[in-house]
C-alpha cells in the first residue's frame, strides 16, 4: 500500500519529464489544472513513445490526428478535443474548451478551426518517422488494421473495402492489436494540498486507425475522471475495448465508497477481463488523501505496468511498477 501524502501527481508509463513538469508547476504555485495541462503537454512536445503528440500513429490515410481531455474535479467541467488535425498542443486546446465555451467536446476540422481562433498555430503533424511507419504498413499489405466483415479480405490485403453482404457474427476477436511496445496515452491525475483533483489525457490514438476513429482518451469517465469529493483515475491501453466500461469513472466511484485505490484499479481491470480477457490495458488511481495505486491486465509481453509518482515523501518523481493481474 502507498503512503498517503499531498500533493500527488500520478501518470501512466515511465514518462518522467511529464511528471517532473507537472510537479514543478505545483511547486511554483500553479493550479492542479495547470499541472495536468503542462504535464501532458510536455509529452506532446517530447512525442512520448511516439504515441502522444505529432509525428506518430498515422491513420489509414497516413495522417496523425490527436485526442485529449482535461477535467476539473471541483466544478466537474470537462474540455476535450478529438480527431484534432494540424494543431500540436491538443490538451492546451482542450483547456480552452472549458475556458471559452459551454461545450465539453469538439471534434475534427471544426476543433482545429476553434484552436486557431484561440491562438494556436496550424502546424504539420507529419514527420519523416510517421511517413516511414505509413509506407511500411502499406508494404505489409496494410497489416494490422481495424476492419472486419469486408471484401477484399482485410487480414490479407489493403482496401478500399466494401461491406460483405453476409455479416458473420463470430465471437469478436478481443485480443488487442496493441502491445507494450505501442503505448498509446499519457494519463495524469493531480491532487493538490487541499484535495482538489484534476485529470487529463493526450494521445495520437491507435496506429493505422480508420480516419475519424476516437478512442477512450478524450471521453470523460473513460480516458480519465476527476472528482474532488473522491479522487481521480486515468486509463491507458486498447481504448476501443476499455471505453465501453468507463473504467476511470468506475474506479473513482469505487474510491468514493472507501475502496483502496489499488483495489479500485484492480476491480476495474477484473470487470473488463470478463468480456475481453486478452485486452491490453492499465489504470492509475488516487484518492483525496493522496493514496494511490495502479493495475493492469496480464497478457503475453505485458506482465508489469510502469507509472510515475510525485509526492512530498519522495525526493523526486519516481517510477513505480505493479504486477499485472
Amino acid at each position: 500500500a502507498s503512503a498517503a501524502a499531498l500533493p500527488v501527481v500520478i501518470n501512466t508509463w515511465a514518462f518522467r519529464t511529464a511528471a517532473e513538469t507537472a510537479w514543478r508547476v505545483l511547486e511554483s504555485g500553479g493550479s492542479e489544472l495547470d499541472a495536468v495541462e503542462r504535464g501532458c503537454g510536455q509529452c506532446e512536445i517530447d512525442q512520448c513513445d511516439g504515441s502522444v503528440g505529432y509525428g506518430g500513429s498515422p491513420d489509414e490515410s497516413g495522417e496523425t490526428t490527436l485526442d485529449a481531455m482535461i477535467m476539473d474535479g471541483n466544478t466537474m467541467e470537462v474540455g476535450a478535443v478529438a480527431d484534432l488535425r494540424r494543431v500540436k498542443n491538443a490538451i492546451g486546446v482542450a483547456r480552452k474548451v472549458i475556458e471559452y465555451t459551454k461545450h465539453t467536446l469538439l471534434v475534427g476540422e471544426s476543433a482545429s478551426m476553434f484552436a486557431v481562433r484561440m491562438g494556436f498555430p496550424y502546424e504539420d503533424l507529419t514527420t519523416q518517422k510517421s511517413l516511414l511507419l505509413y509506407s511500411e504498413w502499406l508494404n505489409q499489405s496494410c497489416q494490422p488494421n481495424y476492419w472486419k466483415n469486408v471484401v477484399p479480405d482485410s487480414s490479407k490485403s489493403c482496401g478500399p473495402y466494401k461491406r460483405r453482404e453476409e455479416v458473420t457474427y463470430k465471437e469478436e476477436q478481443t485480443s488487442s492489436q496493441r502491445s507494450v511496445h505501442n503505448h498509446d496515452t499519457i494519463g495524469m491525475v493531480v491532487i493538490g494540498v487541499s484535495g482538489t483533483v484534476a485529470s487529463g489525457t493526450s494521445t495520437n490514438g491507435a496506429i493505422h486507425k480508420l480516419p475519424g476513429r476516437v478512442g477512450d482518451s478524450p471521453i470523460a469517465g473513460a480516458g480519465s475522471y476527476a472528482d474532488s469529493t473522491a479522487g481521480g483515475a486515468a486509463a491507458t491501453g486498447d481504448g476501443d475495448i476499455m471505453m465501453r466500461f468507463l473504467p476511470s469513472y468506475q474506479a473513482v466511484e469505487y474510491m468514493r465508497m472507501g475502496t483502496d485505490p489499488t483495489v479500485a484499479c484492480q476491480k476495474v481491470i477484473s470487470r473488463i477481463q470478463k468480456y475481453a480477457p486478452k485486452f491490453f490495458g492499465a489504470i492509475i488511481c488516487a484518492n483525496t488523501t493522496g493514496s494511490y495505486g495502479a493495475a493492469c491486465n496480464k497478457i503475453p509481453g505485458f506482465t508489469q505496468f510502469h507509472f510515475m509518482i510525485s509526492n512530498p515523501l519522495l525526493s523526486r518523481p519516481t517510477e513505480q511498477v505493479v504486477d499485472c493481474i
